[in-house]
Formats: C-alpha cells, sequence, structure tokens
C-alpha cells in the first residue's frame, strides 16, 4: 500500500475537508551499482572536504547556501521551520479554470488525494462539482520544504492532484515555433487520413517497456553464463524528400493487411457457395 505524502485539508471558501495525498505514479528502472573494475567489489561515495583535505562523515554535514564565490551561509532546520507557511498543514482554492485551458507543460508530479472519514462527504461533492462544470481547481501547499502551486482535478473514481511548475521554470518557447504556410492542403488531408487510419482508444495496459524487459533477459543471461547476442543493426533512415509519397506509402502499408483479410473473406465466402461434387459410384 502506498504512503500517505502529505495530510491536511482543503479550504475553498468556508468549506473545509481534511485529506491525504499518496504518489500516483512512480518511475520502473533496472538499478546497476558502482564497482571496482579490478575484482568486482562494490565501491562507495566518500564526502570528501576540500578545506581539511580529509573525508567527513554524514553526521557532520549541514545545508549552505552560496550568496558568493567560495561564501555560504547555514541554512538549518530551524530556520525553515520558522518561515513555514499555514499551507504546510491547509490546501486553500484560490481559483476554478477551465481544464481545457491546462497547458500539460506545466504539470508536474501526480498524485491521489484521497478523503480522511470525516471528509468524504464535502469530497464527494468538489469531486461531482468538477466533473459536471468541466473546472479544475488551483490551490496553493506547502509540501517537502517548498511551496507548490497545484492543480485539483477530477480522476475516474477520485480527485488527483498535479504539482505545477512555476512560470520561470519553463523554458521560454522563442525558438519553439511552427510555419502553416508550409503544409499543402492535400498533405494536411492525407496526414489526417493517416492519423484516422491508425487512431485506437487510449489503452495504457497495451504499453510495455520492451528494452527494461530485454534488459532483464540480457541480465539473467548473463548470470548464467550464456553468451550475449547483438540484434541486426537498426536501419538509418534517409531524410524524406517527397512528404506526399511518404503518406501514401504509409496508408498504403496500413490497408495491406485489411486487403488481405478482405480477400481471404471473399475466398470462403465463395467456397461455400459453390455446390458440392458427388463421385458417381463406379
Amino acid at each position: 500500500m502506498a504512503s500517505t505524502i502529505w495530510k491536511g485539508h482543503i479550504t475553498f471558501g468556508l468549506v473545509s475537508l481534511p485529506v491525504k495525498l499518496v504518489a500516483a505514479a512512480r518511475s520502473e528502472t533496472i538499478h546497476f551499482n558502482q564497482l571496482h573494475k579490478a575484482d568486482n567489489s562494490r565501491v562507495r561515495q566518500v564526502l570528501y572536504c576540500q578545506a581539511e583535505d580529509k573525508p567527513v562523515p554524514r553526521s557532520e554535514l549541514v545545508k549552505g547556501y552560496e550568496y558568493e564565490k567560495d561564501r555560504y551561509v547555514v541554512i538549518d532546520d530551524e530556520d525553515i521551520r520558522k518561515i513555514t507557511p499555514r499551507t504546510a498543514k491547509v490546501m486553500e482554492i484560490l481559483e476554478f479554470v477551465r481544464q481545457e485551458e491546462m497547458d500539460a507543460v506545466y504539470l508536474e508530479s501526480s498524485y491521489y488525494l484521497q478523503p480522511e472519514e470525516a471528509g468524504e462527504k464535502p469530497y464527494t461533492l468538489l469531486f461531482t462539482a468538477l466533473k459536471e462544470s468541466g473546472y479544475v481547481g488551483i490551490a496553493r501547499m506547502t509540501m517537502h520544504n517548498r511551496e507548490h502551486v497545484v492543480v485539483l482535478r477530477p480522476g475516474r473514481h477520485g480527485m488527483l492532484l498535479h504539482t505545477m511548475y512555476y512560470q520561470d521554470e519553463i523554458r521560454a518557447t522563442d525558438e519553439f515555433r511552427t510555419n502553416g504556410d508550409l503544409v499543402k492542403d492535400a498533405e494536411l488531408k492525407m496526414a489526417m487520413s493517416l492519423i484516422d487510419a491508425l487512431a485506437a482508444d487510449f489503452q495504457p495496459e497495451k504499453y510495455e517497456d520492451n528494452f527494461r524487459e530485454t534488459l532483464r533477459g540480457m541480465i539473467e543471461a548473463k548470470v548464467q553464463g550464456e553468451e550475449i547476442v547483438a540484434p541486426p543493426a537498426a536501419q538509418e533512415l534517409a531524410p524524406v524528400i517527397d512528404i506526399m509519397e511518404a503518406l501514401k506509402s504509409s496508408l498504403a502499408a496500413l490497408k495491406k493487411p485489411a486487403a488481405v483479410e478482405e480477400a481471404a473473406e471473399e475466398e470462403a465466402a465463395k467456397a461455400k457457395k459453390k455446390p458440392k461434387r458427388i463421385r458417381a459410384a463406379g
């Protein structure tokens, strides 16, 4: 069961409800350890004091902020505690905005927002109101020694919370642009046809991390002392010169399996219609 990351209250207007946060997702990967090449023994990270020219234990570490080159001010936990805002325990909804106005580039981490027993009715009320209105809540909260602006939105069964990047954390998009004059109507129509041909319902369970599984298989093979055989090198792709021709070929390739299947069905239907031949008795 996922552990609770934050507990407190949501407030909007004079309504208050107790909630808790749990992580909605986590990245899965295969981790490696650093080994000494000579004997395959594991190496450890050593923290070193340059001034005294010696290693130091973690118990002697403090936090410091470099305000000038090589000059630091020490910040301890008590300093942080003194300036912790009320949003450390209270998540205040500032406003509601249309969900379609939210650019996904602002969304950072995802959490499930769950009600405590005493807050189940107002939680359900807020969830239902958001779902039916098409709005999401913008709130402010403090978590992990940092104040966040967060988005509250209705999911399938309950509310989700997403921490947001601040405006100054989003990279400038001056060089990120498109020129619509480069696209011809015929090319756009063909591209739309290709999108329609590849369209499907969103089913996240059908997408798998193939590389992770291949990596795990390679590790197991090496443990068993088996030889690792490299797959054929990937074909190097040439730049597309004729976009229209590439789109036509893409559509043709997608239609081939359907055409083959259709032809097979037609042949089967014809075979059923043919009268059976009965051999004469000899």
